[in-house]
């Protein structure tokens, strides 16, 4: 790119071939994957556009994408234009697979945030847009489906206005006209810099015609709004505009491109992607102004000196490839067998859609798949230095959704360990662990649909059918009374026999203080080596007590015994301590204790007395709200919660925001349940114990 000003060259220019970035993204719906079949069709990348809806078009065409009709993970296009090399990224627009999303965004030179004509439905595209606008990523919004909008582009603009800290800048208004059934539909538009008029066609290049009469008092009006906004930041445009001046062309474009550029404007584009409506001047906009790589390596801090350097942000595994690094090369050129930090670099490959095109080389810009480097993972870096973390890769947010596996052939479970790792080396907003307390394992993530799809891939691509449950609450149990016991374990089968007799004490403790054990033995009743047996049969029965939970917060205390100096062993009086503990616990009033975690929701505004409607009938008790920190129209909700309460809260939470909102909780601490719910929880523990 050269800069206007000075002539200097900056990383490239348009028509140089040099590779630039670009990622697609928006909400559920929004229509990306269509526009990415346009822009591929529009530039000679495929000879006949494809259809999400008939499944064939080149992104979304996974198993589990096509089985739900939505993207569930990102689809690369590498296309020519007009001289220039581009990588589309398309990303998934579900908030549960945002991850994948949010790393495509930190490789690209700009991203174009596509969004429905809808003002009630911009507060989806928030957290995306936080993301790009916290790391300074050049973006332009690509208002779809403008041939069926029903509102006025004018309100649209408001609207999305209110979710963008940036300048928009409206690039075009619709020509509209009046239907048979007195409606309207968008028939074209016109180019508010060049002030040219264009018809869409329902495939093809737009015509060029002559400005309507009717159109013009808009025209004018939206022109001289751009204008305004450009004068804020070019004091030439704005003495222009005051002295009413027509300014030229040129300083228009130069305005459009530099305030881009430096994050200070947000161009607005209308279209209708699945018929290349606006896909062409889409495009021109995008060669006009996105940033070259090496800019972008610098706003990242990365190097670009020439240096073979690579970033990896996506993995897959793919059975006749083994695993596949997809990784953005930031500088210099990567080859297949070069040697970089130690690492060999096999075979390269270029994707497009599903197909993996064989390479030799890949050089900076590009988009790369390098096979079967099992060291580099996402969000790391591959150089002469070796493999690096990478400092400002997106982090996957906390899950807020879990389900309990089971392999369904128990011949699979070793099989299931190793393809969950691969699965969750994908996607790392996925997680899984071996949870103690309650003897399960457990898959979490970002909500339901992102963990059937993890679960469609562990069936499709692994052969691994699992059967799924809500996990168990790890409850407790306690005690309200003591209690004093004394208990004989005697035994005689011939030969040595066992002989073990203590008594002790129990209290309830404070809340949060566990297991505390006392020995008050004196004078030798029972012998010092056998003490710790007694401990240890003490904290075995534990493990379950009368209600069947583990117990928590009582002291025992050992103040009494007698041993036989034949017949007593560590065994003994091990079995003595769990004799005592199961006569004396039903007589110390034992109670369930469920966890209660401090939960905050956080949610757009006109949604809050929703969501607190929701935590209260849930047993919540609410603690307050406050507005979100650096997110407009966002709130916070804080409440105490039963664990039971949250497990699939995110659902309704979902349902409630646009499919936004989101929450979080930490252990706050055990609490006393009575009443029919732990009737009814100590009911289905002796079930599942007799099962």
């Amino acid at each position: 790119m050269t800069d206007l000003t000075t002539g200097t060259v900056l990383g490239g220019r348009p028509g140089s071939g040099a590779h630039r970035v670009v990622a697609l993204c928006g909400p559920y719906l929004s229509g990306k994957t269509s526009l990415l079949e346009s822009i591929l069709y529009a530039t000679g990348a495929i000879g006949r556009r494809g259809s999400t809806r008939a499944g064939t078009s080149i992104g979304d065409a996974s198993a589990e994408a096509r089985k739900r009709g939505m993207g569930t993970e990102i689809n690369i296009a590498s296309i020519d234009y007009l001289g220039d090399q581009w990588t589309f990224v398309d990303t998934p627009g579900s908030i549960e697979l945002q991850h994948d999303a949010l790393a495509a965004l930190a490789v690209a030179d700009a991203a174009v945030l596509v969004c429905e004509p809808s003002p009630e439905r911009v507060v989806a595209l928030t957290p995306l847009l936080r993301y790009i606008e916290d790391n300074l990523i050049p973006h332009l919004f690509f208002v779809n489906k403008i041939d069926s909008a029903e509102g006025r582009v004018r309100d649209m603009l408001a609207a999305l206005q209110t979710v963008s800290s940036r300048k928009l800048v409206l690039r075009q208004v619709p020509i509209r006209r009046t239907t048979a059934n007195g409606g309207e539909e968008t028939v074209g538009y016109v180019d508010l810099v060049s002030e040219r008029a264009y018809r869409y066609k329902s495939s093809g290049a737009s015509d060029l015609i002559e400005m309507p009469a009717e159109i013009l008092p808009r025209e004018s009006e939206a022109r001289r709004e751009m204008l305004e906004t450009l004068s804020e930041f070019d004091d030439t445009l704005l003495e222009q505009l005051i002295e009413d001046v027509a300014p030229e062309k040129s300083l228009i474009y130069r305005d459009l491109h530099d305030e881009f550029g430096a994050q200070k404007i947000a161009p607005v584009l209308l279209g209708a992607g699945d018929r290349e409506n606006g896909v062409r001047r889409l495009l021109k906009a995008l060669r006009h102004d996105t940033p070259f790589v090496a800019e972008t390596a610098k706003r990242r801090d990365l190097p670009s000196n020439g240096a073979a350097m690579a970033e990896c942000f996506k993995v897959l595994h793919q059975a006749h490839a083994g695993k596949l690094s997809i990784c953005r090369v930031w500088s210099g050129t990567i080859g297949e067998g070069q040697s970089l930090g130690g690492q060999r670099v096999g075979s390269l490959f270029r994707p497009f859609g599903q197909r993996l095109d064989k390479v030799a080389e890949a050089r900076a810009g590009e988009i790369v798949a390098i096979a079967k480097m099992e060291a580099l993972s996402s969000g790391q870096s591959l150089s002469g230095a070796g493999i690096s973390p990478v400092a400002d890769f997106p982090i996957p947010e906390p899950p807020v959704f879990a389900l309990a596996l089971a392999a369904r052939n128990r011949n699979d479970e070793v099989k299931l360990s190793g393809a969950l790792q691969k699965i969750v080396e994908e996607d790392p907003s996925l997680a899984y662990e071996q949870r103690a307390e309650t003897h399960e394992l457990l898959l979490k993530g970002q909500g339901e649909t992102h963990l059937k799809v993890a679960i469609d891939k562990l069936a499709g691509r692994y052969n691994i059918a699992v059967d799924t449950h809500p996990p168990r609450v790890a409850y407790r149990e306690t005690i309200q009374a003591g209690a004093t016991q004394h208990a004989r374990y005697k035994r005689q089968t011939g030969g040595h026999g066992q002989f073990g007799d203590i008594k002790i004490e129990i209290r309830p403790l404070p809340r949060g203080s566990g297991f505390r054990f006392v020995d008050k033995i004196v004078g030798g009743v029972v012998p010092r080596n056998f003490i710790p047996a007694v401990e240890e049969g003490l904290r075995d029965y534990l493990k379950e007590g009368p209600l069947g939970q583990p117990v928590v917060d009582l002291e025992v205390t050992l103040v009494d015994g007698q041993y036989h100096s034949v017949d007593s062993s560590e065994m003994s009086f091990k079995m003595a301590a769990r004799i005592a503990m199961t006569e004396a616990m039903p007589k110390c009033k034992p109670v369930l204790l469920e966890p209660i975690l401090k939960v905050t929701v956080a949610a757009p505004s006109d949604a809050t007395s929703r969501i607190q409607r929701l935590i209260s009938g849930r047993r919540g008790q609410l603690l307050g709200y406050d507005a979100r920190t650096g997110w407009n129209g966002w709130d916070e909700v804080s409440a105490l919660m039963p664990e039971a309460e949250v497990a699939d809260m995110i659902v309704e939470i979902r349902s409630v925001t646009q499919g936004v909102g989101t929450w979080h909780a930490t252990f706050d601490h055990l609490q006393e349940l009575v009443g029919r719910t732990a009737d009814r929880i100590v009911e289905e523990t002796k079930k599942r114990a007799a099962a």
